[in-house]
């Protein structure tokens, strides 16, 4: 097989969806990364009180070859450590270690003495209608064939793992009925939602049942509007912005 482009659009128009999806790599991964460190980090920052002891919900919408949940994963795993996130060509964030005792139940008794500065796991659940085999054999965790049109129609995926089961495959899978999704996250895909109104039904749908949307793409598209279930959300100064800023971070958050 020749090789890939970067528009996932015109990939699939050469290669057709089934030679894409075994094989397909994000090549914007590292930029997928730094997006995720910084988002994660202020997000816990600001929302770790809510989140309280348990462990958050993420469901990497369209999630390719994993390159969302990696991300997610590596953060969770260097917070867990105490590493050094670097900083290099973006900020990033480490939950500070002045920060304790906020988001913890009484009687809780962390190992180093010290209260736990991030969850103590986080919860996955994925889905893609095309990559889900690149996806299981990146991550080791199941992937649901589920479409755009699927997620908009109220199905979600039927598995949610534990982060700390990837590298073991089918370990802490579950099978659950999704209540409640703490974010949604979508890279490079939700500008292929056409037209308009089947973009419209996915998102109002979404914002019955998630807290956030985090869109990571390389342009201004897709355009989110007025009316279809979110406010863009500034992370920056961790407050609503005008669906039109333009701001080096900007997250959706729902507003029902």
């Amino acid at each position: 097989m020749g090789n890939l482009q970067h528009s996932m659009r015109a990939n699939y128009t050469e290669h057709g969806v089934d030679n894409v999806g075994a094989s397909y790599r994000n090549p914007h991964f590292p930029g997928v990364r730094a997006c995720m460190f910084t988002w994660l980090g202020r997000w816990w920052t600001h929302e770790k009180d809510a989140v309280g002891s348990r462990s958050p919900l993420i469901f990497d919408m369209a999630s390719g070859a994993g390159e969302v949940t990696v991300a997610a994963y590596e953060w969770w795993k260097r917070s867990v450590s105490g590493t050094q996130l670097s900083k290099k060509g973006v900020e990033c964030f480490s939950p500070p270690s002045d920060r304790v005792q906020s988001g913890l139940t009484k009687g809780t008794q962390p190992s180093n003495g010290t209260q736990k500065q991030i969850p103590n796991d986080l919860l996955i659940a994925a889905a893609d209608p095309y990559t889900r085999a690149a996806y299981s054999e990146r991550t080791t965790l199941p992937c649901a064939p589920l479409s755009f049109r699927d997620i908009s129609q109220g199905m979600l995926p039927p598995n949610v793992s534990p982060m700390s089961s990837i590298g073991h495959s089918g370990a802490g899978n579950t099978d659950v009925a999704i209540d409640r999704i703490d974010m949604v996250v979508c890279s490079f895909a939700l500008h292929l939602v056409e037209p308009s109104s089947e973009l419209f039904a996915l998102l109002w749908e979404l914002s019955t049942k998630a807290n956030w949307l985090v869109v990571l793409a390389p342009h201004k598209k897709p355009e989110i509007k007025e009316g279809w279930g979110w406010v863009k959300w500034d992370s920056g100064c961790w407050s609503p912005c005008h669906m039109h800023d333009r701001k080096e971070f900007t997250h959706e958050r729902r507003v029902h």
